[in-house]
């Protein structure tokens, strides 16, 4: 897998062979389709493929997206990511991982790449 990252600043946009988000637009599109999600679905998302290949904790996406401590008890996470795998159809499973117990990683496809309106460079995984 080969991914290109930014030397300075974020990248802007996430491009794989089937999954195409936007940051800076906020929109997201699954084999050339776009996707119809919420904000949160959208946050969730983003979050996610902006830590690819890493996992992130539920504590972090609950107060990353919704702003909830670690003392809340909530589903919210688990019906969001839910819905998202729903819209991702058959790539889902790939795409999104559940480490039990920890939370979520987001596992791009072969040939991954992150691409930014800056300078950037390539990197091998």
């Amino acid at each position: 897998m080969e991914r290109i990252r930014e030397v300075t600043g974020q990248s802007t946009m996430y491009r794989d062979a089937h999954l195409t988000v936007d940051f800076q637009r906020q929109v997201a599109t699954l084999d050339s389709s776009p996707m119809i999600l919420t904000k949160k679905e959208f946050e969730l998302l983003a979050l996610l493929v902006g830590y690819a290949g890493d996992i992130v904790p539920r504590e972090e996406q609950l107060m990353r997206v919704w702003g909830y401590g670690t003392e809340i008890r909530t589903r919210t996470l688990d019906v969001h990511i839910r819905h998202l795998r729903k819209k991702l159809g058959v790539y889902a499973e790939r795409y999104i991982e559940t480490i039990f117990g920890i939370g979520h990683r987001f596992q791009p496809y072969d040939r991954a790449q992150l691409h930014a309106d800056t300078q950037s460079f390539a990197l091998s995984a």
